[in-house]
């Protein structure tokens, strides 16, 4: 059973603020805000160590920037705990994170089943979770779906028959040669590699998995498809644009064993408060961020070997939202 709440008292926003921020998130009218705090002042991004953090995080710096908001980076600012941690802490006000990670950073709180794989019921929940219980906001979701996902190499595919998760398992429960490399976080999460376990019956034994620090596909991914240490199966993303040009597959999920991860900017309440046009700034840009479009702006990154600030940058201006 999960923890008992908090009093409401701690843990809901007076109404007036609560107005406020509903309006933030859903674009309505605001009127009888108070004034922002001087521009000076600022407030600090930060983001997850993975590729599509880097392209995020200056993302959303950069069209504040151009805004008059001052801001500061820590871009990079850890793995998920690390920078959710900084956030409910207050040593950063606002980082981009995944609808489907609710149930994940959200710990008091029951879920209905089956919430997160629907992405307008996932964000809903985790969006009102979230501001009742921390008073963080969530704006408006890109519609991407970053899900987790494995990969191997298209020769171990064609030449094995893998094309999906299932296919997958039959691979492992005959006892073929599987080397898993993933971050310690997609091990241990029970929406992570538990959950394709449980959903397609295998499972891994330790020595068929080769942890790395942080929680970055393109590393995960390389490995596979160099065969590091054995490795011949990665943890990946939806949106990896990498995939092709390191030869690799990313398995079909037909069961649909993880859940919706839509790209979120989560801010905290204060900072809102003091920066109303956030959320206004950000929306329009989230809402360019589909499957097709992230990939193809991760793939600059890892395959393209450029910077994610320098990939940020030339999409806003490709947009129109730079000048």
């Amino acid at each position: 059973m999960p923890a008992a709440r908090e009093a409401a008292s701690a843990v809901r926003p007076r109404l007036a603020t609560f107005g406020l921020l509903v309006a933030l998130q859903f674009g309505l009218p605001l009127t009888a805000l108070a004034a922002p705090a001087p521009a000076s002042a600022g407030i600090t991004i930060g983001s997850k160590i993975d590729t599509e953090g880097s392209l995020l995080c200056p993302l959303v710096r950069l069209a504040l920037e151009a805004k008059g908001i001052k801001v500061n980076e820590r871009c990079g600012t850890g793995a998920t705990q690390v920078v959710r941690k900084a956030l409910l802490e207050g040593e950063i006000d606002l980082y981009p994170e995944y609808t489907g990670n609710a149930p994940y950073l959200i710990k008091n709180v029951k879920f209905p089943a089956g919430t997160f794989k629907d992405a307008a019921k996932a964000y809903a929940a985790g969006a009102k979770a979230d501001l009742e219980q921390h008073q963080i906001v969530w704006l408006k979701p890109a519609p991407a779906n970053v899900s987790y996902a494995l990969a191997v190499p298209k020769k171990l595919a064609a030449a094995e028959g893998l094309v999906s998760l299932a296919d997958l398992a039959r691979h492992v429960n005959a006892g073929k040669p599987v080397k898993l490399v993933a971050s310690q976080e997609f091990v241990d999460r029970d929406d992570g590699l538990k959950a394709f376990e449980a959903a397609y019956a295998f499972k891994l034994k330790p020595t068929q998995l080769i942890i790395l620090p942080g929680g970055n596909t393109a590393q995960t991914e390389t490995a596979a498809a160099q065969g590091t240490s054995g490795a011949n199966v990665a943890m990946a993303y939806g949106t990896d644009g990498q995939l092709a040009a390191l030869g690799l597959l990313a398995l079909s999920d037909p069961r649909a064993a993880v859940e919706v991860y839509q790209p979120v900017l989560t801010v905290r309440s204060d900072a809102l408060k003091k920066y109303p046009a956030i959320g206004t700034i950000v929306a329009p840009i989230f809402a360019t961020l589909d499957t097709a479009t992230l990939s193809r702006l991760n793939a600059r990154i890892v395959v393209g070997g450029q910077s994610g600030a320098k990939v940020a940058e030339q999409y806003l201006r490709e947009k129109g939202f730079l000048k």
